[in-house]
């Protein structure tokens, strides 16, 4: 069970330090009744939970912790449009008509972000100023290339960028280029999440946090979950735990792939600088395997991240990296310790893509965001609401339904990923300036 925000300093970090506090809510106790239970408190549960309350059904969410204890708090903030993987690869594996409505769905993603946040008045530092996908090498710029094509003839507002003009706005750093998506942009993760559940709650539904669920028992009226202090009856149950379910939908957990990723956040940058480094306060990420990202908070602080967990000798290893690559992208940032890092488990399934379920009468789930929690959580909790609400039949999900299957050699593929990350981060950026 993932520890509640602002308990563990290495797991939400700056986002705990500075997001507004989270609405009042309490564990489950008695028998209440609801027509929807939905069991996680990020992203995809609570825009379920805004969609059926504002619909007006009796909606109820179960939370093992806090909200956004898992991967809604600890993200970095990225609202991407789309996936890792190329636009037309996904329509050759789903096929036109789903792929291409995958494709919409995601596409307009941060589009529906921005606007929950402006018509809740979230408080989450929302900078709708797209992004850059930074080319490093030759195959790099060959991959952006390719994807600014295949977005380009859908018509998305994304801009191939070439190497002098990435670096003016990056403000540094040697790539071969980049492409800009103006769909894109960045939030302060955790205070989304708590801004999702404030609306919620303000529109009629209730947030039960530190109420893990135990079991969920199926009967002639519907469903009895149970947690340590109560039980809930419903008629229907989205489960929306992604990466971090456990108890009875821990199989969910368990078909993907874990893949730890660490963030660190500077001090303010010195408002001399702000101009020429990121002046347009884009988000950033590379096409390395081993990824790095980065983008100021509203303060002026970078935050930077990569792959690894910041656990044992790693987390020096992870924090010498970040350092001598903040180095070498901005010579002239002065140094200064970190004022925060923190980290958590992206969930990889082993196409890149989401998984839709039924998973019992009544039960709907979607997971598996390989690192694209914001805007597709966001979109696919929507959805699930729609599918509850009998607004949408299940056959319009544009995503196939799989049975659950975990991969072989899980543990050793996670274990693959964090001592990869740890051997790369042990040598990079050690060319001379």
């Amino acid at each position: 069970m993932p520890p509640a925000p602002g308990t563990d300093p290495k797991s939400h970090g700056l986002w705990a330090m500075t997001a507004p506090p989270p609405p009042e809510t309490a564990p489950l106790a008695g028998a209440p009744r609801a027509d929807v239970a939905v069991v996680g408190a990020g992203y995809t549960g609570l825009a379920a939970a805004l969609r059926l309350a504002e619909a007006g059904a009796r909606v109820t969410v179960l939370e093992a912790a806090g909200i956004g204890s898992g991967g809604a708090g600890r993200n970095v903030g990225l609202v991407n449009a789309g996936l890792w993987v190329m636009p037309d690869d996904i329509v050759a594996t789903l096929g036109a008509e789903r792929g291409e409505g995958l494709l919409s769905l995601l596409g307009g993603a941060p589009a529906e972000v921005f606007a929950l946040v402006a018509r809740h008045a979230i408080a989450c530092e929302a900078t709708p100023n797209g992004t850059l996908h930074c080319a490093v090498g030759r195959a790099g710029r060959a991959e952006i290339e390719a994807r600014a094509a295949q977005w380009q003839a859908r018509g998305a507002p994304v801009h191939l960028l070439d190497a002098e003009k990435a670096r003016t706005m990056i403000g540094g750093g040697s790539y071969r280029g980049a492409l800009k998506d103006d769909r894109a942009g960045t939030i302060q993760p955790l205070a989304y999440a708590r801004g999702l559940a404030r609306a919620a709650m303000g529109a009629g539904a209730v947030i039960h946090t530190g109420s893990p669920v135990r079991a969920a028992e199926a009967g002639a009226g519907g469903w009895v979950l149970r947690t340590d202090g109560g039980r809930l009856a419903a008629d229907w149950i989205i489960v929306a735990g992604d990466a971090y379910s456990f108890g009875p939908w821990e199989r969910l957990a368990r078909e993907q792939v874990p893949l730890p990723y660490f963030n660190f956040a500077t001090p303010p940058v010195p408002e001399a600088l702000r101009g020429r480094i990121l002046p347009g306060r884009q988000g950033i990420w590379d096409t390395q395997q081993v990824l790095t990202s980065l983008r100021y908070d509203a303060a002026g602080r970078l935050v930077f991240g990569s792959i690894g967990a910041l656990a044992g000798v790693e987390a020096g290893v992870h924090a010498a990296y970040a350092r001598r690559a903040l180095a070498r992208l901005f010579p002239e940032l002065p140094p200064a310790p970190f004022e925060a890092g923190w980290f958590g488990t992206i969930g990889m399934t082993d196409d890149a893509l989401p998984r839709f379920r039924r998973l019992a009468r009544n039960v709907v789930s979607i997971s598996g965001y390989n690192g694209r929690g914001i805007g597709p959580g966001t979109v696919f909790g929507r959805l699930l609401a729609d599918l509850v609400l009998a607004r949408i039949r299940a056959e319009e999900v544009p995503l196939p339904e799989r049975d659950v299957t975990i991969p072989p050699w899980r543990a050793a593929k996670a274990a693959f990923y964090a001592a990869g990350s740890a051997a790369a981060h042990l040598v990079g950026e050690r060319r001379p300036a």
